[in-house]
């Protein structure tokens, strides 16, 4: 593995400021004296895109975490949602529910033997609207 050399303290700060969402860029380089010139030469130096694609793996895996921790609240109360009185949103929520996919599989269908887990079993109340609005969507409104 080839050696990386270290980002000086004011390139790691940039870094920060660009990751932090509160400023545009041009004003990052304000605030860090920085001429644009040298920040292009920054852009196109190999260690200093290494760190910028680490933290954005990073951040991305940040937020799996969130959507992961969560999941299963949103996926209730999607379930939730299809047995609301407002006919629209319980067909939303219907083909919501239809359209998921598990994350990290490339289909919602488990392979014979797979070792997955079954689905939650759905009441034939909310099994049935989930049918009624596959049959709209297929037939159009």
């Amino acid at each position: 593995m080839p050696e990386t050399r270290q980002l000086s303290q004011r390139q790691l700060a940039v870094i920060d400021d660009l990751f932090d969402g509160k400023l545009q860029e041009q004003a990052i380089l304000k605030r860090h004296k920085l001429s644009r010139r040298l920040y292009n030469r920054w852009l196109a130096d190999g260690g200093f895109n290494d760190h910028c694609d680490r933290r954005m793996a990073w951040e991305h895996r940040r937020c799996e975490f969130v959507l992961a921790r969560y999941a299963q609240a949103a996926a209730s109360n999607l379930v939730r949602l299809t047995e609301c009185e407002k006919e629209e949103a319980a067909r939303k929520a219907c083909m919501d529910i239809i359209s998921m996919q598990p994350a990290g599989r490339p289909s919602a269908i488990a392979a014979p033997g797979d070792g997955a887990e079954s689905p939650p079993e759905l009441s034939p109340e909310t099994a049935g609207r989930l049918l009624a609005a596959l049959a709209e969507e297929k037939n159009g409104p």
